[in-house]
């Protein structure tokens, strides 16, 4: 039997298409999920608009919303490793990585209940005798969109403060990972949350996302994702007049300067862009090398490129792990081969593993690639996959230029000891975050976005429940007389 989706606080099927959950390490089938529908939508939608009115959640103080936060963080934390070996089905990560999504997760729902406790309005300065201030509400039901990833972290970073902020929240996860959002649909429910708050809808974007983001009830739309589909999204959101959050895609310069530690460069430069096997937005696909260490950079990085360990996904020791699904996998594969086409040379890797390990798996061998100019297509699309494009470069203002020569503006990495120089280059990227001698590094407490094509808007920070938010101005009269127009 397929398994049931979360509806307005009910279990039950869905009305929408069967959607087929498989391992990516050997193609097995984990599980089958009835899937939501248009109509599946709606009722949630609904729920959710009658659950916000209901006094039992609408007039809760911050502090007692916070408590249900505080929960659903607990029954994160209480089921971890349960949940992690879910999302490592799901997703074919390693299961050091979903640890420590789900840890990341308990996180968010925590940090958001300490933000809420705490988080204060306004008065705003005097202009004659009225007291004005400034108070913020639930901006209505939301809307969330998640990608296949990093779903358990995604998933929290978008229904904590949209629920901190007295919003209901229906979250649609992508169709090639539905077990995990359903996970979390157990945690919330064990937790107590008023039913019709939160709603689970496992389905295509095509119908669920696009009923979800159309509903004339849906006041806001939070969506990670691929960039076509963020546009799509902005068209219809421009039609309601609906504001959205669009965290899109990305193709990351990691800057490594010869005066760089680079045995520090070389770790960040591996962790950049093979971690999660490079299904990662904030990937550091393009590395660039300053000339003077290019070439003996350029070897090292193809020597311990080779030693990654390309393996099961269940298995200790593991750190490249098999793509999402077949199709993906291919998708990476005809990047590589267009990278040779463009004149490009591949140093390491470029095609499937071979063995009996790897058989039915959507395994691809961490790839190093050179020889290429900035304006290569592989350069300039997203391949969100564990290839690297290395690029040589001379002086600071042409590495700038060539840095930002990109429809996307999400990350970046530089890597250095001149710290002068690190606030020049920093400031002058066009991108949302820049990791200085790290990489991929994250704090719930620390906004995050990007500009360009890499999306609207920020999550996460203190003041990531205010996006959730609409902001309203009361005036107080403190004067004694009547307003002097009427003449009274």
């Amino acid at each position: 039997m397929p398994k049931p989706i979360f509806v307005a606080g009910r279990w039950r099927e869905g009305r929408g298409e069967t959607i087929a959950s498989h391992f990516p390490a050997d193609g097995s089938l984990n599980a089958e999920v009835a899937g939501a529908s248009a109509e599946d939508v709606a009722e949630a939608v609904e729920a959710g608009r009658r659950a916000m009115a209901d006094p039992a959640w609408r007039d809760l103080r911050p502090h007692e919303r916070a408590r249900h936060l505080h929960a659903i963080s607990d029954g994160l934390s209480r089921r971890a490793d349960e949940i992690a070996r879910v999302q490592t089905r799901d997703t074919g990560k390693t299961l050091a990585e979903t640890r420590a999504l789900v840890a990341s997760a308990a996180g968010t729902f925590r940090f958001f209940a300490a933000a809420l406790e705490t988080l204060e309005e306004e008065l705003t300065p005097p202009r004659g005798d009225v007291l004005t201030m400034s108070i913020h509400e639930p901006i209505g039901v939301v809307g969330a969109i998640t990608p296949w990833n990093s779903p358990i972290a995604s998933d929290a970073q978008k229904v904590a403060p949209a629920l901190a902020a007295g919003n209901a929240v229906v979250l649609k996860p992508a169709a090639w990972s539905p077990l995990v959002c359903l996970k979390l649909a157990e945690v919330v429910e064990e937790a107590g949350l008023p039913p019709g708050l939160f709603s689970a809808l496992p389905g295509s974007g095509a119908v669920v996302g696009d009923a979800l983001v159309r509903h004339p009830d849906v006041a806001k739309v939070s969506f990670t994702g691929g960039t076509s589909t963020g546009r799509s999204i902005a068209r219809i959101a421009a039609d309601k007049l609906m504001p959205v959050s669009l965290e899109l895609g990305g193709k990351s310069p990691n800057i490594v300067f010869s005066d760089a530690d680079l045995d520090e460069a070389l770790a960040g430069a591996l962790y950049g862009i093979f971690s999660s096997s490079g299904q990662s937005c904030i990937a550091g696909s393009r590395l660039f090398v300053q000339r003077p260490v290019y070439d003996a950079f350029l070897g090292r990085l193809v020597e311990a490129t080779r030693r990654l360990r390309v393996g099961h996904p269940e298995h200790d020791g593991t750190q490249v792990a098999p793509l999402i699904h077949p199709r993906h996998r291919d998708a990476v594969d005809r990047y590589v081969r267009l990278a040779v086409e463009e004149g490009g040379e591949v140093l390491c890797g470029g095609r499937p593993p071979e063995g009996p390990a790897y058989e039915g798996g959507s395994y691809y061998l961490p790839t190093v690639i050179a020889g290429l100019g900035n304006g290569a297509r592989v350069c300039q699309e997203e391949i969100f996959g564990p290839v690297v494009v290395v690029l040589p470069f001379d002086d600071e203002d042409g590495l700038v230029a060539e840095a930002n020569d990109s429809v996307y503006g999400l990350a970046a990495g530089i890597w250095s000891s001149d710290y002068r120089r690190i606030w020049r280059v920093a400031r002058r990227l066009r991108t949302g975050t820049v990791w200085i001698n790290t990489y991929k590094q994250f704090s719930i407490s620390t906004p995050f976005g990007g500009v360009k094509e890499s999306g609207l808007g920020r999550e996460k920070g203190r003041h990531g429940i205010r996006a959730y938010m609409n902001q309203k101005s009361l005036y107080w009269n403190l004067g004694d007389r009547p307003l002097p127009w009427a003449g009274l």
